[in-house]
């Protein structure tokens, strides 16, 4: 387990837990007492451009926040995760939440990228006092071209507060289809649109939107309070 130190991102790693939370832990400068777990899409891992620059304004505003590597990155450095990994990979969050919860005695926000996110909203869904709100940065509703092959059976047992963030080019899910398919989560639900954005939120290779973290915390502030 890492010091804790000011105003500092540190490796993370607590070895205790099966499968391991693995990452890198934000503290902020002065803490609000709340933490956010942040994970990332397929193919991608927890150093991602998007989940450091979402993690940096967040810290910057009090919140303690743990970017993590999903178990199926922790064990191979390449390539997607596979048929039955998700299962693992939601019990990989939920012991990021746990080791969160030492770091940051208030309430704890789940969220990620893409496929993260999903895993996210699935184990928010098994345990629904997990999580004071998730944070789910293009949420895959389906496949790019097959909107019949929706991912959404779970929503229904869904009550934890959703802030879903997803642009408005995203192949993975259109406005219009978010609106319909966010009836059927029982929780409160906030559904922000960026203009001009695809699944990756302007953050592809060496491009970045500075503007985009700054406006997810202010949903986000304004959502949770």
């Amino acid at each position: 387990m890492i010091a804790v130190l000011s105003a500092v991102v540190r490796p993370f790693a607590s070895s205790s837990l099966d499968p391991p939370a693995r990452g890198f832990l934000h503290v902020p400068e002065s803490s609000n007492g709340n933490g956010l777990v942040l994970t990332h899409g397929a193919g991608s891992n927890a150093e991602a451009p998007l989940l450091s620059a979402v993690a940096r304004v967040f810290c910057d505003a009090g919140y303690t926040v743990l970017r993590c590597d999903l178990p199926y990155r922790q064990s191979r450095p390449y390539g997607p995760p596979g048929p039955h990994d998700a299962a693992r990979d939601r019990a990989g969050l939920k012991n990021a939440v746990t080791s969160l919860e030492k770091f940051a005695p208030g309430r704890i926000f789940l969220g990620g990228h893409s496929y993260g996110g999903r895993q996210a909203s699935m184990l928010c869904a098994e345990m629904p006092d997990l999580a004071a709100g998730l944070l789910l940065l293009s949420y895959p509703l389906h496949p790019p071209r097959k909107p019949e092959q929706l991912r959404t059976l779970h929503f229904t047992d869904l009550r934890t507060p959703t802030l879903f963030v997803s642009g408005a080019r995203d192949p993975f899910g259109s406005i219009a289809e978010f609106e319909q398919a966010m009836k059927s989560i029982r929780g409160e639900t906030m559904f922000m649109s960026v203009e001009g954005a695809g699944h990756d939120l302007g953050f592809k290779g060496k491009a970045r939107s500075e503007d985009l973290p700054p406006q997810v915390l202010k949903e986000f502030r304004q959502f949770f309070g």
